[in-house]
Order: C-alpha cells, then structure tokens, then sequence
C-alpha cells in the first residue's frame, strides 16, 4: 500500500466517523424530547392538543355578547397555562344543556363552568356532577341546588334592579311602569325584584304588567308591541337586560315612539352604551363580564390546588347614564 491510498483510507474513515458523530447526536436528540414529552405527561404525535387539563362549558345561549366575553375570559386564563376548554351552546334549551353537561362528565373534564338556561331544571345534572366529584362554577345566574356547586360568580343583580330603580325616582315624579324579565333566569328575577322593592312605597309609581321575553332581542320586541298596545298610557320600561331593552326601544321605534318612554336595562354592553348616548335609552346597570370570566377561572384552579374559597363571589355593577357614559366609553365591555 503506497502513502497516497494510506491517506485516502485515513480520509474514508474520518467521514464515516463524522457521519456515525452526527446521526448519534440526531438519535440523542430524539431520544431527549421523548423523554421531555412523556415527563411532561405528553405524546409527541399529540404536541398540538394535549393539555394538563380539560374543563367544560355551557351557557344558556350564546347568542348573546356578554357570554362570549366570559367564554373568552375564561379561555384566555386557562390556555395561559396551558390547559382547554370545552365550550358549549344549548341555545335556551334546559334538555340539551343537560345533555352537554353529561357529554363533559363522560369526557372526564377537571372542572365545569355552567350558566343555567333554567335555574331549576338544571338540578339533575347539578346532581350529577357533584356526584362524579368535578367542581363546578356556575357564573351570572344562581342555580336552585347552590349547596352542590363549588363557587357561584355573578354580578349583583339584584343591586342592579334597585340602581335603575333609584335613578327613575330620581328623575322622575311618577310612572307607569312595564317589565320585561326572564323568569327561568334567577338573574333576572334578581333584578327584577331590586328594581321592585326600590320603587314599592312610591305610590305614583304603578306597574301596570310584566312579561317574559327570555331575555332575547327578537322575543323582546313582538312582547313589546303587545304591550303598547294593551296600555298606552305606560312611560316607563324596566328590563332584565340590554338585548331586551334594544328588542323594547325596536317597538317603540316601530310605534313612533322612539324617546317618548324611559327605557333601563341591564348589562352596560356597547349597543346599550350607544342608546343612551343617542339619548333613546335613560340608563343600564353595567357588568363586568371581563372581570366574571377572570374570577371564575381563577377559582377553580384554586379549587384545584385545595384552597378554601368564598361559596359566592358577587361583582358589583355600576349606573351608566349619559352623564357618566365618558368614563365607560361605548365601544366594548367595562
């Protein structure tokens, strides 16, 4: 063997070297993030959806804003740390919120966020839960059996009812008086209820009639009209929330009307923020969806770790009014 073919060996098995070098560092590599990934609990080939935990959700409908901020809320503080949320639509219907409720038991969720779409008939699958030993959060309306929940976060409605309540005594001598409500909603019997007993003892105040209209624009507005025309003289109209309130000034606007009753709601949402502004609509006692969302998630992982905490956490609200509009602002939720 000559000393070029000596050198070219030499040179063959220094890149086979090499080669051999790299694919173990590869091979290494590989092996290091399967390690990292089952520590962590994970699987490789699920690196895109797995999380730590899954918690469930369901509102009565979510055609309705204000549970999309919540939803959004809530999401934003458990996907921070990495977890998932399952969200839910019954759309008013008690049987399929149920049904969904079962669906999120069976799928083995750590946690479940729950706005009734009836405050009693939700009782079975309350029942349920409890039993299967997952927390739960109910949020913006109580539910019947609160001994079996974990935590209820809500505003108080029932402050907000004597707010609007208190700003009609305020501005006004006296009033005939039609609500809207949603009796299936202890929210909106809350509400309904403040605004009540605030006024009750003012005898120039008179109610003439109360109607249920779930608490939905599209339903608000023919119950509206029925009334209007049932009694004419009315002046005022209390309602449990704002899409009710935009279904009532739709009426009016259809009767010429526009301006010529006093509407309140409830909710402080930029549609209603935008009436009041236009001057169409006296007030409407804000939430703070925002601030619901973000205490329920935190509570439940609080439940989690162990912690005692509050069987209620209750937000209060505020009276926007044309006079205070500029510190809300009309384009988004407080």
């Amino acid at each position: 063997m000559n000393h070029e073919e000596a050198e070219g060996m030499s040179m063959g098995q220094r890149k086979k070297k090499g080669i051999a070098a790299l694919i173990f560092m590869v091979l290494s590599g590989i092996v290091l993030t399967a390690c990292l990934y089952f520590a962590d609990g994970r699987l490789p080939w699920k690196t895109d959806t797995y999380r730590a935990h899954r918690f469930g959700a369901t509102y009565m409908t979510m055609n309705n804003p204000f549970y999309e901020i919540i939803d959004d809320e809530i999401r934003n503080v458990l996907e921070a740390r990495g977890d998932v949320l399952i969200t839910r639509d019954p759309a008013l219907d008690v049987e399929k919120q149920i049904a969904q409720v079962r669906e999120m038991i069976e799928r083995g969720v750590d946690g479940i966020f729950i706005n009734p779409v009836d405050w009693k008939s939700i009782g079975p699958a309350i029942e349920e839960v409890a039993e299967a030993g997952i927390p739960i959060i109910v949020v913006d309306s109580d539910v019947y059996e609160a001994q079996m929940v974990s935590c209820t976060v809500l505003s108080d409605n029932y402050q907000a009812g004597v707010q609007c309540a208190e700003h009609l005594l305020a501005e006004q001598d006296g009033g005939n008086i039609l609500i809207l409500t949603h009796s299936a909603a202890k929210s909106g019997i809350d509400r309904i209820q403040g605004f009540k007993d605030a006024i009750a003892g003012h005898g120039e105040f008179h109610i003439l009639a109360e109607e249920d209209c779930l608490g939905q624009l599209e339903l608000a507005m023919p119950v509206m009209e029925k009334l209007l025309k049932a009694y004419p003289q009315a002046d005022v109209v209390m309602c449990l929330n704002d899409l009710a309130a935009m279904g009532a000034m739709a009426a009016l606007k259809e009767n010429g009307q526009t301006g010529q009753i006093a509407v309140y709601g409830v909710d402080g949402s930029p549609d209603g923020k935008s009436m009041i502004k236009e001057g169409i609509m006296e007030a409407s006692a804000a939430q703070f969806p925002r601030q619901i969302g973000r205490a329920a998630a935190e509570t439940i992982y609080e439940i989690l770790d162990g912690k005692q905490t509050e069987p209620v956490v209750r937000i209060e609200t505020e009276l926007i009014t044309r006079e205070n509009l500029d510190q809300y602002g009309n384009d988004g939720w407080q």
